[in-house]
């Protein structure tokens, strides 16, 4: 079993640094990789000695899937095919926003409001074509090791609270430690966490003029802005933090902890986990399969893969994400 590695700070720790409670320059080793640094080789062989029955679960929803998305300045992509004689077909995607469905958020996708982006890197080496920050640091090397599924929507029905998606519920931490218990599980130190909700399956099943509703308010069940997330992710040493609603975190904003600090975006969390701690982020993911065979097995591990568009430069990409059991 993986034992946390000491070579790193705590979370409290982390307040010291420039600027407060970031990870920058923290890993020596690929540093433009950052989280994911903790699912290393020991996680990834561990991980893979635990698929015994060969079954295997795309943790995507299709491309087009959210047509129109939750994000009003992206389009869902429109699939043309072409052809140069009879013969033969190719085809190709106009108005692909890569996180439109199913994504992981690289560590362009932030920056650190008065600081800069992850680990200081300068403002003008963000640009297409430049490597810094960019997704292809999780595609020349992916993303894998043992995932583990947090049931959120199960416990809080098993509770006698089941979540009323159209409300956007915020959700706090203690409910990722009281499922875990639930499960009879725990996190272990290089786990991709990947936390089950029901938002995206209720959201494309609902009325459209639910889906209407709810994205024109931007409202959307997700975490509470406060401390405890990040904090929560970091000392448990979380590779990877997925989820299957909009934003990871809760929209309308709930609380103002971060309202100082990140006034661009009203104070969402969004610069803490990526643009601070390095969090490869996921949204969107299609954990419905995934999450029926863990109550029909009682069994919330999995070999998870997460494998990005090679795309240098690219601010995020669909996740391509795979568990395997």
């Amino acid at each position: 079993m993986t034992e946390l590695r000491r070579d790193v700070p705590t979370y409290a720790e982390l307040g010291a640094h420039v600027p407060p409670g970031s990870s920058w320059h923290v890993f020596d080793q690929h540093p433009e990789r950052g989280t994911a640094n903790f699912a290393g080789p020991a996680h990834v062989a561990a991980a893979a000695a635990t698929v015994t029955r060969g079954a295997v679960f795309s943790l995507d929803f299709a491309l087009d899937a959210f047509d129109p998305p939750m994000a009003r300045a992206r389009s869902a992509p429109r699939h043309e095919l072409l052809a140069a004689h009879a013969e033969a077909r190719d085809d190709v995607l106009h108005g692909f926003y890569l996180q439109a469905t199913s994504q992981v958020d690289g560590l362009r996708h932030r920056r650190a409001s008065g600081y800069g982006f992850y680990n200081g890197v300068p403002d003008e080496d963000i640009r297409a074509g430049q490597p810094a920050l960019g997704v292809q640091r999780w595609a020349e090397h992916p993303i894998a090791g043992r995932g583990l599924l947090i049931d959120v929507e199960g416990l809080l029905a098993a509770e006698g609270a089941p979540l009323d998606h159209r409300r956007g519920p915020a959700l706090d931490v203690d409910v990722l430690d009281r499922a875990l218990r639930a499960q009879h599980e725990r996190v272990r130190p290089g786990d991709l966490v990947l936390v089950h909700t029901g938002w995206a399956r209720w959201f494309l099943d609902a009325d459209p003029a639910v889906r209407s509703e709810v994205r024109d308010a931007r409202r959307a069940t997700g975490f509470r802005q406060t401390r405890e997330l990040p904090e929560w992710l970091w000392d448990n040493q979380v590779a990877v933090f997925a989820t299957d609603t909009f934003a990871v975190e809760v929209l309308p904003v709930a609380t103002d902890t971060y309202l100082a600090s990140a006034p661009e975006d009203a104070g969402m969390m969004h610069q803490e986990l990526i643009a601070k701690l390095g969090v490869p982020l996921g949204e969107l993911w299609n954990l419905t399969a995934l999450v029926a065979d863990s109550r029909a097995h009682d069994r919330w591990d999995a070999l998870v893969t997460v494998k990005p568009l090679h795309l240098v430069g690219g601010v995020g990409s669909p996740a391509n994400a795979t568990a395997l059991r």
